[in-house]
């Protein structure tokens, strides 16, 4: 009987690794982070160099585990649970630049960029958002243009994570004037003249995972660091929302995880009132129960169109279905769960309040959940008949 969650034992000894780095490295650091607002960048690089929990779609002959998106899943799932902040900083090396860079690009530029992120010599982003340009990438203003051996690149790109850490970063720019979707994308290092980090932006939630601007004046790219073709950016890049939209998704159900963990705790366990458990009165049974129910229902929504996304199909449909879902319950419980602890859950002893900060971008990152609701209906209208 296929386990849904856990489909193989290599899956399984993933999630147990992911679950003991999230124990023991991510729980202890994570309320003094968020707290400071500060990114833990000593531990993002021992993510590569010490625990290797990088690469993990990254074929085994390129120096990956050589699993899929359900191993992905898994992994921003198990690390959610303890710090949701972190993750992101993980996701946007992990999904957005490590994997995309992989599946997008030829052998030169996977042999120069995905060894040193995989090994945390190098921390990695994307910039595709602008100032202007959110969910509406085609609205991007960014300009690449090909002068000789190199593109000149010249735009801002906002609410990059990773902005103010990131060694590498996977830009996407215009290339043709006369074609809207004529969108390239490109590896520009920090180094490379013309590129500096904008202002760090001041978050309501995800303070530890560091978000800022990518500033391109009179950008010098070299030609070879284009990936794929000019002109054949957009193909890759909804290809790539897909599985980040997933672990999106994953990292929503790990919130949900915790936060329903900490209120049975509490209420079945811990707090008393008018000489009873918590547990036993009829609304805060309500609330657990709800909780507990749309968890159930969207972490399985999330692994089964996991099972059926990889590189070369799209799950377009499915995949914003999961991130809607995923997210608008996240929200909830972590909501019920500071309901349920009432004074308590609204301080900082607890790590509810934090919970919530953080669930509430994973409804606006990765395309906002207007969009997936318009996504849906597009993909559903388009359909000749509807059977599940």
């Amino acid at each position: 009987m296929l386990d849904l969650f856990n489909p193989t034992d290599d899956h399984k000894s993933l999630r147990e690794l992911a679950a003991d780095i999230g124990a023991n490295l991510l729980e202890p650091q994570a309320k003094e982070h968020d707290q400071k607002e500060k990114f833990n960048e000593k531990l993002m690089r021992e993510f590569g160099s010490k625990y290797s929990l990088f690469g993990i779609t990254v074929p085994a002959d390129f120096g990956g585990h050589g699993l899929d998106a359900v191993a992905a899943v898994i992994v921003h799932e198990e690390l959610s649970r303890f710090d949701p902040a972190f993750t992101l900083s993980y996701l946007a090396h992990e999904v957005l630049f490590v994997n995309n860079v992989f599946h997008s690009s030829g052998n030169a530029l996977r042999n120069k960029y995905i060894p040193p992120a995989l090994d945390g010599k190098a921390i990695c982003g994307m910039g595709m958002s602008e100032p202007a340009a959110g969910t509406d990438v085609l609205g991007m203003k960014t300009r690449a243009e090909k002068k000789g051996d190199r593109y000149i690149l010249n735009g801002v790109k906002q609410w990059i994570t990773n902005a103010e850490c990131g060694d590498a970063f996977l830009v996407y720019a215009r290339t043709n004037e006369k074609d809207r979707r004529a969108i390239s994308s490109f590896i520009v290092e920090r180094s490379f003249k013309g590129f500096s980090v904008g202002k760090k932006e001041e978050k309501m939630g995800m303070k530890q995972s560091p978000t800022g601007q990518l500033v391109l004046e009179d950008c010098e790219v070299p030609a070879e660091n284009l990936v794929g073709e000019e002109g054949g950016a957009l193909l890759h890049m909804m290809r790539n929302l897909e599985i980040e939209r997933l672990t999106l998704a994953a990292m929503a159900i790990g919130i949900a995880r915790r936060a329903l963990s900490e209120m049975i705790r509490y209420a079945a366990h811990e707090r008393e009132a008018f000489g009873k458990k918590l547990a036993e009165f009829g609304q805060i049974q309500q609330l657990i129960a709800e909780s507990y129910a749309r968890y159930r229902a969207s972490r399985a929504l999330v692994y089964e169109t996991a099972l059926r996304v990889n590189p070369d199909s799209r799950e377009s449909l499915s995949a914003a279905a999961a991130k809607l879902s995923a997210t608008q319950m996240a929200e909830y419980v972590t909501r019920c769960a500071i309901q349920v602890f009432g004074g308590n859950g609204y301080t900082r002893d607890y790590p509810l309040e934090r919970l919530n900060r953080d669930a509430i971008l994973l409804s606006i990152g990765g395309g906002t959940n207007e969009a997936m609701q318009k996504n849906i209906m597009k993909d559903l209208a388009a359909l000749e008949s509807f059977h599940s």
